[in-house]
């Protein structure tokens, strides 16, 4: 085991249990109360539409009338993937870790995004493939490395199942430890081949086709298109991943970064902390967090919907709307953080905006 992965606990086998049993569904009063307050604004009823259906939503999850939403933070987590070897991506797996120095200077979109949002960001080696140590020497991001990369997964399973549940259960300590410090959190996500990986997931939960799920990653042309979707179909008849069982979904064909985010996602919920989702990596970790405790869902808020074909059939499986449909395609949180500002939108309307009574107003918004 790497000398990185520093559990911070006594009994590793019931963590996730116990994690598990800190999750209940959104609080029905809080969204009662919400509901109520919204239905009597000055303006037609219901006329913000998604907007007032996120506040209530909000004020569900956090068990606020006032949902404290502006310390934000994005947690990217890095993994590389052994598949690449099969020439599934443009770009080679060392372009992980030269974005993660991207990442750290302030230079990538999501540094730009994140700074109009006014959130944080934060990264967190899972496995990537490069030594990122001097990094985490100086403090610029947080070491949680599993291995270097996974395995490749066309030959056999990407990691064992004891990898699996140590993906999982680091997202989670990351996500205790930076809950005093914040209100919302989102996802994101680098790791070269990480698409591939998120496909095989998808495409194990659903009884969708290969056709219907393979999108170009990183812009593969139509003969590389083929080639990846034929290597997909290798993944999945070798593997044989149990979609009942998430563990094994993200053992055999998912990546470290994507239990990262899986983890993220349950600590998140743990802690009543609303997480916006990402993209399509993004929400295939929310796909294994939901099939491995089902109230995690009631803390998502799907931030986009990529170009990414698969990613539609994602966010029906778990059961959310998403806020924007930009065309995007880039990762790293970057939807994540512009959704942000929709989020401060929608408390702004819960707690801002006057009440027919409160404005002296005669009558109410017709139903």
């Amino acid at each position: 085991m790497p000398t990185t992965y520093q559990p911070n606990r006594q009994d590793n086998v019931d963590y996730l249990e116990a994690t598990f049993r800190k999750i209940f569904p959104q609080d029905n009063e809080y969204r009662d109360k919400a509901t109520a307050r919204l239905e009597q604004l000055t303006m037609p009823h219901w006329a913000l539409g998604d907007l007032m259906d996120l506040a209530v939503d909000l004020a569900g999850m956090t068990r606020s009338m006032h949902p404290p939403v502006k310390r934000k933070r994005v947690v990217i987590m890095v993994g590389d993937h052994g598949v690449t070897a099969e020439g599934v991506s443009k770009y080679p797996s060392e372009v992980t870790a030269q974005m993660v120095h991207n990442f750290v200077n302030g230079g990538a979109g999501i540094n730009a995004l994140a700074r109009q949002a006014g959130a944080k960001v934060s990264v967190v080696d899972m496995g990537c493939a490069g030594d990122l140590s001097a990094l985490v020497k100086q403090g610029k991001i947080i070491s949680k490395k599993i291995a270097a990369g996974t395995e490749n997964m066309a030959h056999g399973p990407a990691m064992t199942r004891t990898q699996a549940v140590m993906a999982v259960e680091v997202g989670i300590e990351v996500a205790e430890r930076l809950a005093p410090e914040v209100d919302i959190f989102a996802t994101g996500d680098m790791g070269i081949g990480n698409t591939t990986a998120s496909t095989a997931i998808v495409a194990a939960m659903t009884n969708k086709t290969l056709d219907q799920l393979t999108g170009r990653g990183t812009g593969l042309d139509d003969d590389q298109l083929e080639h990846k979707k034929e290597i997909l179909a290798r993944i999945l008849q070798m593997n044989k991943p149990n979609a009942e069982d998430g563990l094994d979904v993200l053992a055999k064909v998912g990546g470290y970064e994507i239990g990262g985010i899986a983890g993220l996602i349950i600590g998140a919920a743990a802690h009543q902390k609303p997480v916006l989702v990402d993209g399509f990596i993004s929400t295939a970790g929310a796909l294994i967090a939901c099939k491995l405790e089902p109230f995690v869902r009631d803390y998502i808020i799907c931030a986009h919907r990529s170009v990414e074909q698969g990613h539609t059939i994602m966010q029906e499986k778990i059961g959310c709307k998403p806020l924007l449909d930009l065309n995007l395609r880039l990762g790293e949180g970057t939807g994540a953080a512009l959704a942000m500002n929709v989020v401060e939108a929608a408390v702004a309307v819960l707690t801002e905006v006057a009440t027919f009574a409160d404005a002296g107003v005669t009558g109410t918004p017709a139903k």
